[in-house]
């Protein structure tokens, strides 16, 4: 499995032989093989895939009701579809979605005349998402999750092939997506109307574009070192130029940060990781000035990693520049600024300014809120929703004090995954400051852009489901693990076996958890008793 090649750190001189030579052995260096196992290399992903699709489409519309911060993204991606920009909405109007069921008027007036722009502090490319389900099948829970389910099985697949190219397997790629459509986490965000899922998927698609870019570039670093004179390959190489896959990374990254804007950190973590991997790859092709020339190439990163998604980012906001009904849509006119575009812009920038120094500062206590160093112990999970009833039938609400029957949506993950994530993370990190592994390097990375920047928010209010943007590298460490275990193709039977036993027991083991926790993640309505057997942590009266 991995790891499959020599460490990039050894880089012997190429020989200087004929030009087919060099290029085999260059080839050699720079690039392990991707699996000759056509068709399974797409249909074993596929298959994880649509296993994953039902779990998340199966009863999508239960809970009937709005759950959790639903409250907040339905109502603005309705009000986006209906008027372009997110209106103050009658908060009692929509409370019941067999009320509003094909409503449009649900919007306070300003002045008594007009509909009010509403503040909001996230930004609109989530919210656009969940509208497209709206206008498909409507308002209703249906509908407003159709676009979560439809992203959270996608990003199954992403992580099927993602981790294949990764570890040049395509049982440990199945693998990674079965992890994934088994985890409790990914699978209720799947079922919410809100924005997390998107942006885990964003992130995701673009560390994919970036390690595809890996694999392309080095072959053609590969061929046109190799077709260079003998012993004239030894300055800073060909420039490669701009390069199609970090294009795609950098359009991912726009729509990342326009879902939300923490993932701003990604764009610094995965640029500085494309440039590590260009100076390692010159460095194996033997190229003395590797340094040189990958900061040469580096040169077309302010184009795709800022430019591109910058672009991106503003044309996401086209329905706010198209109205004058947006909030803070005359900001530029308020103080003085009046020229065409600049003043949309500026307007936009104040707009900016106040959202996110609010959303810094946020620090309303609440009941679910948790800090960082809990997430992976999954300390605090949180309740999306949560009804008791007299029987599992006739749906009357109990009396207070009177619980017989229980229904909830718990945000938790699997707990072999999320605490085996722990001892995964341990094992990269020593790993790679041993043998300098660029999977592990990687790994580690995208757990630290998507973790390190909420540590220093200690007062900020921050909730357990804000793991999720880099859940997916909690995975691949685990996989890699995983591989480890499981042992080289070439090892032999015994090996092997063993391997396959302890590597299959695992994913047995997140099987049955994820099994043992559907009914308080698909609101199941089961017996008091038994929702309370689910609860392992019982702190006060439990996690509700």
């Amino acid at each position: 499995m991995w790891p499959m090649t020599a460490t990039e750190a050894d880089t012997p001189a190429v020989p200087a032989t004929d030009e087919a030579s060099r290029l085999a052995v260059l080839r050699a260096r720079l690039a392990s093989p991707m699996p000759d196992d056509r068709p399974w290399g797409w249909l074993g992903p596929l298959l994880v895939t649509a296993f994953g699709a039902f779990l998340r489409f199966n009863r999508l519309q239960v809970p009937r009701a709005l759950v959790f911060d639903e409250t907040y993204y339905v109502k603005d991606a309705w009000s986006i579809l209906q008027h372009g920009v997110e209106w103050n909405p009658l908060k009692a109007s929509i409370a019941n979605p067999i009320i509003v069921a094909g409503h449009t008027n649900f919007f306070a007036p300003c002045n008594g005349t007009s509909a009010c722009g509403e503040y909001v502090v996230q930004p609109e490319v989530g919210k656009l998402l969940i509208a497209a389900g709206e206008w498909m099948f409507g308002l209703n829970s249906f509908g407003w999750r159709f676009a979560s389910a439809l992203f959270g099985s996608l990003a199954i697949l992403l992580m099927c092939r993602i981790a294949r190219r990764l570890t040049r397997s395509t049982l440990l790629g199945c693998i990674a997506g079965l992890l994934m459509s088994l985890d409790g986490l990914e699978f209720v965000l799947s079922r919410t109307g809100i924005l997390d899922i998107f942006l885990m998927f964003f992130v995701l698609a673009a560390f994919g574009c970036i390690l595809i870019d890996r694999d392309v570039s080095r072959a053609a670093l590969a061929e046109r070192v190799a077709a260079q004179p003998a012993g004239e390959h030894r300055g800073a190489g060909p420039r490669l130029g701009i390069r199609r896959w970090r294009v795609a990374a950098g359009i991912f990254l726009g729509l990342a940060v326009g879902t939300k804007w923490d993932a701003v950190w990604y764009i610094v973590g995965l640029g500085a990781l494309t440039i590590a991997w260009d100076i390692g790859a010159r460095r194996a092709a033997g190229l003395r000035s590797f340094a040189r020339g990958a900061l040469r190439d580096a040169a077309w990163l302010p184009v795709t990693f800022l430019a591109i998604p910058l672009a991106v980012y503003i044309a996401s906001w086209s329905g706010w520049f198209a109205t004058s009904t947006g909030y803070d849509r005359d900001y530029a006119q308020l103080h003085g600024v009046n020229t065409p575009v600049i003043s949309a812009l500026y307007s936009l920038f104040g707009y900016h300014v106040q959202a996110i120094s609010f959303g810094i500062g946020l620090n309303s206590p609440h009941h679910y809120q948790s800090q960082p160093w809990d997430w992976l112990l999954i300390t605090r999970p949180v309740a999306f929703y949560a009804q008791c009833y007299t029987g599992p039938a006739n749906y009357q609400v109990c009396p207070k004090g009177q619980v017989a029957w229980e229904q909830e949506v718990l945000a938790i993950g699997t707990p072999a995954i999320w605490w085996g994530s722990m001892a995964a993370l341990v094992f990269c990190l020593g790993w790679w400051l041993l043998h300098r592994d660029w999977r592990a390097g990687a790994v580690l990375l995208g757990v630290i852009a998507g973790w390190l920047p909420w540590w220093p928010l200690v007062s900020r209010t921050k909730f357990y489901y804000y793991a999720l943007e880099f859940e997916p590298f909690l995975i691949l460490s685990i996989v890699l693990c995983l591989g480890l275990i499981l042992g080289p193709a070439a090892a032999g039977a015994v090996r092997r076996a063993v391997g396959a036993g302890i590597v299959g027991a695992y994913v047995l083991c997140v099987l049955l958890m994820f099994w043992y926790f559907y009914p308080i993640l698909a609101a199941k309505i089961i017996t008091y008793q038994d929702w309370w057997s689910h609860i392992w942590y019982r702190i006060g009266n439990g996690w509700v």
